[in-house]
């Protein structure tokens, strides 16, 4: 039986990128995000994405950059279908934009689609011109009763 055909009525019925050979997309704007229903919406509880080896453009030299992004929310009503994150990351590759705009566009663009309880991100982003730069940002203080573990991402320490 086809995954597609195991979806249909499923809450999994609406993904168009899962099981299906797709694209990588051209652009963050041209990418697609998808949802499914949280299974658990009364639960307080913490999804994790860790992308180690994110890549994007400086918009002045064209450089490549590179980044450890570490995504924590807390579901409500809707979870992120993480082939689509995957998609959506990637899209970033050849897209020039500083870490800031880019961590940022990143946490809004998912805070916007999801309407999660919390999110937070970290972008342990490696040395530029020899100065790492670190961007993190939260919607707002954690949920009670939520676990938060840390995110695991040591300071970069160079070859000391």
């Amino acid at each position: 039986m086809s995954s597609a055909r195991k979806r249909r009525g499923s809450i999994y019925a609406g993904l168009q990128q899962l099981g299906a050979t797709t694209s990588p997309p051209t652009s963050p704007a041209a990418a697609v995000l998808e949802r499914v229903p949280n299974p658990h919406p009364r639960k307080v509880y913490l999804a994790r994405f860790a992308a180690p080896e994110f890549t994007s453009l400086c918009p002045i030299t064209g450089q490549p950059d590179f980044a450890h992004l570490v995504i924590d929310y807390a579901p409500a009503r809707w979870l992120v279908e993480s082939k689509s994150l995957k998609l959506y990351l990637g899209s970033f590759r050849n897209h020039g934009a500083f870490h800031e705009d880019c961590t940022l566009a990143i946490a809004d663009r998912l805070v916007e689609f999801l309407r999660p309880r919390w999110l937070r991100i970290g972008g342990y982003w490696y040395p530029r011109g020899g100065m790492p730069i670190d961007v993190f940002w939260q919607t707002a203080r954690p949920p009670a009763g939520l676990w938060l573990p840390d995110q695991g991402v040591p300071p970069y320490r160079g070859r000391g």
